[in-house]
């Protein structure tokens, strides 16, 4: 129950007696304060002269000084501030009322907690504030400003809005000498693809991929490749917005290319016999456990996407995000133009992969004027607006040279073309798509001479 004085004022969430715990332990204990560094800030007290203490102390720390009463009460007197906290009296008082030293962690959790209570009411009233407001803006953006508000306080117990160089270099360091140690590992999430990761290293968090093409490239059958590959192989979690096709047609395209049976036969129900079933149980047993999540609402818009991503994160993980495709999604704002739409569109996405730390692969169409000029995309191609070549960290084409020609040597094999990678190197690798499977295929000495059985096989059974 929350305390109330006598005038029937309500006080907010706190516990003084804690507050003053903590500061009295890393008083009579210097090196307390390494056990409570990551879990408060001066923001978590509640009483200003705590918080003032608390900053004087971490002062100290980080100049390697003693933190006892004296040096204390030395670094205030030079701010000025030593009266504002009641003077060496208080800080007497507060060395010599701490129960253990030894617990400052749990006094420190309870600060917290109280902190993090205090910062929901806060959230409560801005939320509340929004609602009587009425003003013009559209509902979508009044609903995301309040769902960020309140996960703002879940996500981010500590609040910080800057990182200091200092504090990350040992966090780089420790991951460089991991990376060294495995130097076949990936940094980034895995594609599936050997030898697209090889220049990648894997889909970095925080970057926005953009994987683009003409019709009919094989632009959703490749990201649904990544998805399966990554989800199965690699037990990732993706999270899938599909504006074009349905989940349930995204289904069977996956588990047509998980088996390796004839998408046509799977999606008519001409299956060849006990081997197709045994294939597809079989793919359904590993599908199963892959930790997909797929949303088919047409028309999506990147605010409830924003909001839907960051649900499912919080409660069954994300390790990366596709979309299918970027000139479907809807904004909030209906403009004149579908490039400032785009542009908008292209910036909320790269905006999103960074608030929730993971890559977001984002489909792309290609204006005609690569069919009109012949040959192979370029950057100046992205259909709608440039901003989505300025936003992306990687822009990727798919090629295909066997599409609007009748005779070609490369048939059925996909130049993907990495024409921009803002961390990297570019370069482009070659796949093999099975048409009749709907899916791509890394090009092995193993894979070709299976396509060739493959090929011998499928003109015996026309005989």
């Amino acid at each position: 129950m929350p305390k109330i004085t006598k005038s029937g004022v309500r006080i907010p969430p706190q516990s003084i007696d804690s507050e003053k715990a903590v500061l009295g332990s890393i008083m009579l204990r210097k090196d307390a304060i390494h056990e409570i560094e990551d879990i408060i800030t001066p923001d978590s007290f509640y009483a200003e002269k705590h918080k003032i203490i608390f900053q004087a102390m971490l002062d100290l720390y980080l100049k390697n000084e003693p933190i006892d009463m004296l040096s204390l009460s030395t670094k205030l007197g030079e701010k000025k501030l030593l009266d504002s906290i009641g003077g060496n009296q208080y800080l007497a008082e507060v060395a010599n009322g701490v129960p253990s030293s030894t617990n400052i962690k749990h006094y420190a959790n309870i600060v917290q907690k109280k902190f993090i209570l205090r910062s929901l009411i806060d959230a409560a009233d801005y939320v509340s504030e929004l609602a009587f407001e009425e003003n013009d803006e559209h509902m979508d953006d009044i609903l995301d400003k309040a769902e960020k508000k309140v996960f703002s306080v879940v996500s981010s117990p500590k609040n910080q809005k800057f990182t200091s160089l200092k504090d990350a270099l040992p966090e780089a360091f420790e991951r460089l000498e991991k990376l060294h140690e495995h130097k076949d590992s990936l940094r980034g999430v895995p594609t599936g693809f050997h030898d697209l990761d090889n220049i990648l290293s894997g889909f970095q968090k925080s970057d926005l991929i953009i994987l683009a093409a003409r019709p009919s490239m094989g632009k959703t059958t490749l990201a649904l490749d990544i998805a399966r590959m990554s989800a199965i192989q690699h037990d990732k979690s993706i999270g899938i917005f599909s504006l074009e096709m349905s989940s349930q047609q995204l289904v069977d395209r996956m588990l047509a290319a998980e088996s390796r049976v004839n998408a046509w036969n799977l999606r008519t129900g001409r299956l060849s016999g006990d081997n197709d079933f045994s294939k597809l149980r079989d793919s359904l047993d590993k599908l199963s456990k892959a930790k997909i999540y797929i949303d088919d609402q047409p028309g999506n818009s990147i605010v409830r996407m924003k909001a839907t991503a960051r649900r499912l994160k919080a409660e069954k993980g994300l390790d990366m995000i596709i979309v299918d495709y970027l000139q479907l999604m809807t904004t909030s704002k209906n403009y004149d133009s579908m490039v400032n739409q785009v542009t908008e569109i292209s910036r909320s996405l790269k905006s999103l992969a960074k608030e929730l730390d993971v890559p977001v692969l984002a489909l792309s169409q290609l204006s005609r004027a690569v069919e009109s000029r012949g040959g192979r995309p370029r950057l100046s191609d992205l259909r709608d607006s440039g901003s989505i070549e300025q936003d992306a960290d990687v822009v990727m084409f798919i090629h295909r040279e066997d599409k609007g020609k009748d005779e070609s040597e490369k048939t059925n094999i996909a130049e993907i073309m990495i024409e921009k990678h803002r961390n990297g190197p570019t370069g482009k690798i070659e796949l093999y798509f099975d048409e009749k499977t709907t899916t791509f295929l890394s090009l092995e000495k193993s894979s070709i001479s299976e396509f060739s059985a493959a090929k011998i096989s499928d003109s015996l059974d026309e005989f």
